[in-house]
């Protein structure tokens, strides 16, 4: 079904972001890709969708030698892609997304028909999304499933897709790999680009693993471990099981306490939550995103409302204040969307360092200039403490992969030495390698006495770092324990609003 030989992607910089790739998925396969941040696997399946062209080597599609300028071609030829970073219309309905590029009006006399065929598609995936709320009011969950619905929606035959299950429940993830068999016994294909190891493993036929532009293995599912895979993508053992030392927590440095906030509508999103953070603490926060999780964050990062109930740093009063003041008060806020809310991605990395920064005496020049020379050391310093891999200081955010980007915006947060560390979803979109330095990092500040609230809808994050754990369901905090007496199940019945 899809074939590409020799295949070479140089970007105009002389960044060599695939070289001599051979890649083969044939009909009726599940077709796992894996490999680094940064290791091309997005590239190839830009080419593969006619985003971008190659430089040189060939591509076959169901046989034939193809040459694509747009997505438009690749659309015609059967194949389609589901991005990791969303590329929807956010003004728009969840349903003129869905229909938008076909040939029909979502206000016109067929509009009513497609819209019962998206929810009966939606719900036999197990995707469920309002269809008439514009992308902009939902979740990152939802605005991932719009994108999934969106593809299959096309009925194309190679179907792409880029982390497609990183904003869904266990229970989605299971319909949606449901709907995916189907297509496999009707002959059409899958590329799966994936982070999740146990994924592949459960699904995929077979594996091609790209490390730095290069394919370093196809290997079978019968063949493959988690082990042997996460070396082909890094090209060294990786730790899959952190441990977390002992430690008597200290002091209370963070609380919340009977904390209600309203979405644009004045609903209730987060519904009476109260909860403390000691020194020396992981107090890890699991849940189907859309529960609440994204608004405790922005709430406790002072970009939110407080309608009801009181937030705590040090004993002081920080809701409502803003980020900047907060930080002040010795906290560290790493946010769940990196591109958006983390990182001016049209701004270098010096410039990314040291917002919210700026001001700082340590940065300051002549009058009210800021002393470039000095944020430049200061990036230097950062990147070699933080292992961040990119050309220089002056690299622009944009160019570095998903993994570099987030350890950016860790760097940043850290540098300050806070006492308290809000970290949401920080591991979202990373390969197994930046997953483990990123886990480390916050097992290390656990350590040097900080207190850690952990945001997360990876439960093997919660579980392997967390002290305590609490889960949110429908804006309210239920189920809080040591996590020593919160197994898996436990944890997964409580997300499902199951009391254990």
């Amino acid at each position: 079904m899809v074939r590409t030989a020799n295949l070479t992607k140089t970007y105009a910089d002389g960044t060599h972001a695939l070289t001599g790739v051979d890649f083969s998925v044939t009909k009726g396969e599940i077709h796992g890709l894996l490999g680094e941040n940064g290791a091309g696997k997005t590239t190839l399946s830009k080419i593969l969708s006619g985003i971008l062209k190659p430089t040189s080597g060939e591509i076959y599609i169901k046989g034939n030698l193809v040459r694509m300028k747009r997505p438009s071609d690749a659309l015609g030829l059967g194949v389609g892609m589901v991005h990791q970073h969303f590329a929807l219309v956010r003004p728009f309905s969840a349903f003129e997304n869905i229909v938008l590029g076909t040939d029909l009006n979502p206000t016109g006399e067929r509009a009513k028909e497609a819209k019962a065929s998206i929810m009966e598609l939606a719900k036999g995936v197990g995707l469920q999304v309002a269809l008439d709320t514009p992308v902009e009011s939902l979740s990152l969950g939802a605005q991932q499933r719009v994108e999934i619905l969106k593809m299959l929606y096309r009925r194309v035959d190679i179907l792409i897709l880029d982390e497609p299950t990183s904003s869904l429940t266990i229970k989605e993830t299971g319909e949606l790999f449901k709907s995916l068999l189907k297509l496999k016994e009707e002959g059409k294909c899958v590329i799966f680009i994936t982070h999740k190891l146990r994924e592949v493993m459960d699904f995929c036929d077979s594996i091609t693993v790209l490390r730095q532009g290069k394919v370093t293995g196809r290997i079978s599912k019968s063949e493959a471990s988690p082990i042997t895979l996460a070396r082909m993508m890094v090209g060294r053992n990786v730790e899959f099981e952190l441990k977390r030392p002992p430690m008597t927590p200290g002091a209370e440095v963070f609380a919340i306490d009977n904390l209600t906030l309203l979405d644009k509508a004045g609903k209730e999103v987060v519904k009476d939550v109260s909860l403390r953070v000691r020194r020396g603490e992981i107090f890890g926060i699991a849940g189907v995103e859309g529960n609440g999780q994204t608004e405790l964050a922005e709430a406790i990062a002072g970009i939110r409302r407080v309608a009801r109930g009181s937030i705590r740093l040090k004993g002081t009063e920080t809701g409502g204040k803003s980020s900047s003041v907060i930080r002040r008060h010795g906290a560290g806020l790493i946010p769940e969307d990196r591109r958006r809310m983390g990182l001016i991605l049209e701004m270098n990395l010096e410039e990314n360092v040291i917002l919210g920064k700026q001001r700082d005496l340590q940065f300051r020049g002549s009058l009210t200039s800021i002393a470039w020379r000095k944020v430049r050391q200061f990036t230097s310093d950062l990147m070699k403490k933080f292992e961040i891999t990119a050309k220089g200081p002056e690299s622009p955010a944009r160019s570095l992969s998903g993994g570099n980007q987030q350890k950016v915006v860790v760097s940043r947060e850290l540098s300050s030495d806070p006492d308290f560390i809000v970290a949401a979803q920080p591991t979202r979109g990373l390969d197994v390698a930046a997953t483990e330095y990123i886990r480390k990092l916050l097992l290390d500040s656990r350590s040097a006495g900080k207190a850690v609230l952990l945001i997360s809808a990876e439960l093997d994050e919660i579980l392997q770092l967390s002290d305590q754990i609490g889960v949110m369901y429908e804006g309210r905090l239920i189920g809080v324990g040591a996590a020593e007496t919160m197994s898996r199940e436990t944890i997964g019945l409580l997300m499902g609003g199951i009391a254990a």
